[in-house]
């Protein structure tokens, strides 16, 4: 085959893509459903994330836990695991922060490590499928029909949130939930801020499994708790320098 008809070929090839791609998120934005009458809404979903409660990995196990079978998220461990939300140091979570000593008890403490659900966020504009995107209440969602496994959201996300299916997560399901749709292999995922249980008027599985420990509600409305705990509370967010407005808070 000569070099003109191979550049023809990758040429055609490649606008083949762009008007198929083009012509998908044109059908999507088309895409309508009918939410549920008791569904939660907000102009912008925030949570808070109550540090104070957590002095060791077995007190947010259960939250972990939770979030994970609610969501048939695969126990995979190793390089290739799969988490929507997981635990760290405040040395590993915070790593920009430029004070070198802390106190003994933010040292020992335990912080939950989730999607932060930006305002500017880097994945959306770097999916070259349009499989990212934000919706109502200015969540951050995955269309996995649409997820063509390229992982450049992966690379662009600063936070580290999102897992990779290299193989097929099903078989390390440990309680299926039905309820709930599995992956296949060569997709991307990650936390959804229970988008799901918000269409139903239920809160997040994390929030239910906390005891109290994180609060979730509308960071626009001046009276339910999200704004109430903000006010009241030292609270950082992750890498707030980059620009992207994380949507979950941490209270020191």
């Amino acid at each position: 085959m000569n070099s003109s008809r191979r550049y023809f070929l990758k040429v055609a090839g490649l606008s083949t893509f762009a008007l198929a791609a083009g012509a998908a998120k044109a059908e999507a934005a088309e895409a309508t459903y009918e939410a549920y009458p008791e569904a939660k809404k907000a102009k912008r979903w925030a949570m808070v994330i109550d540090t104070r409660r957590f002095k060791s990995p077995e007190s947010v196990r259960a939250i972990m836990e939770a979030c994970h079978k609610e969501h048939n998220v695969p126990s995979k461990p190793g390089p290739k695991e799969v988490k929507w939300i997981w635990d760290d140091t405040f040395e590993h979570a915070f790593a920009d922060d430029p004070n070198p000593i802390l106190p003994k008890d933010i040292e020992e403490r335990r912080f939950l490590l989730l999607c932060n659900h930006c305002t500017n966020p880097s994945c959306v504009r770097v999916c070259p499928a349009g499989a990212t995107y934000k919706v109502e209440g200015g969540l951050v969602a995955i269309d996995y029909h649409r997820c063509v496994g390229c992982r450049f959201c992966m690379a662009a996300c600063p936070y580290g949130s999102r897992s990779f299916n290299f193989s097929d997560p099903r078989p390390y399901i440990k309680d299926l939930n039905p309820a709930y749709p599995t992956r296949m292999r060569g997709v991307v995922e990650k936390c959804t801020f229970c988008a799901e249980r918000l269409e139903k008027g239920q809160m997040p599985a994390c929030v239910e499994a906390s005891n109290g420990a994180i609060m979730f509600g509308d960071l626009n409305d001046p009276n339910p708790i999200v704004r109430s705990v903000l006010g009241k509370n030292y609270c950082i967010r992750r890498k707030p320098s980059l620009g992207t407005d994380a949507g979950v808070y941490y209270i020191i």
